[in-house]
């Protein structure tokens, strides 16, 4: 069974940067663990929890075992990945690196039933579940080989992220048929605290502009360190390549956009030229000088834009983007 093979990186900071060759890679491109409550809208299911108690819970849940649930906030980015599975089986029909989708619950497992109803009432792959009956997941993620967890609960991010796992919280934008493309699955990252470490970021903070952008020119030959993110970009920039050994670079149904706040001209160089360095390449670079992100994000109608500070996650909502918050260790 094939597997991809991480390239290495170079970082500022070996100490504090976790290069993707011990990052969960198996025997899929790219392991997504997506909570239940992420995947399909529960929350009328929450409610009869929250309000009802587990038995009545459990009792509506079998009881409706045969609705599919609604639509969540992760639905339209799994379905993109399956669409880009497909692409891949039809190019590589004997080839295993593909998009590998876990769903992970603290349901009981007599929910089982109406998720797997779900899932195939959708068309969806996701052929393992994790189902923990009250107790979190979470401590199941590594054994899951996951590159990347997704949630709607923050307390759970940060517990996977403290076991030493790529995670975000997922937050809907209130308007999940905004024209999305069903045929190109579209990542925006931001830069600093998500692609790269937060060095420049921290400079930034504590001594204001002036010296960040100093920072910046000074530093343009040396490669930023890694942040939590980079190996899901490397992970998908990995698939890319696939459709371009097949001169379907044109076509390739994965784009991929880092939207930042930093100017082109003080941080820019040292961006695009860390990126040179581990050998991956970015689809589009918008550099916005400080300027707003939701009307680009608007523009571009990413599936997920993964950002570190929620000034920008809630832009992004305002206009109709989904967003996904990705903390910071000691982030509070």
């Amino acid at each position: 069974m094939n597997e991809i093979q991480p390239t290495n990186s170079t970082t500022t900071d070996a100490g504090d940067d976790k290069d993707c060759a011990t990052a969960k890679v198996g025997f899929y491109a790219v392991t997504i663990a997506v909570s239940s409550r992420t995947l399909f809208n529960m929350d009328v299911e929450q409610k009869i929890y929250e309000e009802e108690g587990l038995e009545k819970y459990g009792a509506y849940q079998q009881e409706h075992e045969t609705e599919p649930f609604k639509q969540g906030v992760a639905f339209p980015l799994v379905k993109a990945m399956m669409t880009v599975n497909s692409r891949l089986r039809n190019l590589y029909p004997d080839s295993k690196e593909l998009f590998d989708i876990v769903l992970m619950t603290n349901n009981h497992a007599q929910v089982g039933v109406r998720l797997i109803h779900s899932i195939t009432h959708y068309d969806l792959t996701i052929e393992r579940f994790c189902m923990t009956g009250g107790q979190s997941p979470i401590g199941y993620l590594k054994a899951y080989l996951t590159n990347l967890y997704l949630s709607k609960d923050g307390d759970k991010v940060r517990e996977a992220i403290e076991e030493g796992i790529a995670a975000a919280t997922m937050f809907t934008s209130g308007n999940l048929e905004n024209q999305l493309s069903d045929t190109q699955l579209k990542v925006a990252f931001d830069g600093d605290g998500v692609l790269f470490s937060d060095e420049s970021e921290n400079i930034f903070k504590k001594h204001g502009l002036d010296k960040f952008n100093e920072n910046e020119m000074e530093l343009e030959d040396t490669p930023l360190a890694q942040g939590p993110l980079k190996c899901f970009l490397e992970a998908l920039v990995k698939l890319q390549k696939k459709f371009y050994a097949k001169n379907e670079r044109m076509t390739c149904p994965i784009r991929t956009y880092l939207v930042t706040s930093g100017s082109a001209t003080s941080a820019g160089a040292r961006v695009l030229k860390t990126l040179r360095s581990w050998g991956l390449e970015i689809d589009e670079a918008l550099f916005l000088a400080g300027a707003p992100k939701g009307p680009i994000l608007e523009m571009i109608r990413p599936h997920i834009f993964f950002d570190d500070q929620m000034i920008h996650i809630e832009g992004a909502k305002e206009l109709g983007t989904i967003a996904a918050y990705q903390p910071t260790k000691d982030a509070k």
